[in-house]
């Protein structure tokens, strides 16, 4: 088989006072992510995604939220040491598709320097990146503001 799809799913509760980092970008708001890393719910998601592709588990089997190591640590990190293990088994990244959930803030003006940021990390051109953001219209845990979610998908050749 050359080709691989991967899809992933992640969601974190919100909290007033903490920073907000979504695909790699801070964003100013008044909330951000519970977590142990640094909550990005987009890589998460997307990081799901690359290593369900080649059937590798999942980032909680890989990086778990109860070792000192991953404490705080920023997500794109995580991306990284997973597009490398992509590649080492001789498999690239063709594209990759993500979707944010939020009431707020409005994700608009930030999805540029997020598609830049994880084309950077993931080592691909910025048009093979697609970030989407929806609300729920005030439905749901996400609607309430109480939490954010993340869908991505992915496609993988091999080499």
């Amino acid at each position: 088989m050359d080709f691989r799809i991967g899809n992933g799913y992640d969601v974190h509760q919100l909290a007033e006072g903490l920073p907000l980092v979504l695909g790699g970008v801070r964003i100013p708001h008044t909330k951000g992510c519970v977590a142990h890393s640094d909550g990005d719910v987009l890589i998460h998601a997307l990081c799901d995604a690359l290593l369900g592709a080649l059937a590798f588990g999942d980032i909680g089997q890989h990086f778990p939220d109860t070792s000192d190591e991953f404490s705080g640590i920023d997500s794109k990190i995580l991306l990284t040491r997973v597009v490398a293990m992509i590649r080492e088994r001789g498999w690239e990244i063709a594209n990759v598709d993500t979707t944010l959930l939020a009431q707020k803030p409005k994700i608009a003006p930030y999805v540029l320097q997020m598609r830049q940021t994880l084309a950077e990390v993931m080592a691909i051109p910025v048009d093979c990146v697609s970030v989407k953001a929806t609300t729920t219209e005030h439905l749901g845990y996400e609607g309430r503001e109480e939490g954010i979610s993340a869908y991505a998908s992915c496609l993988l050749k091999r080499r």
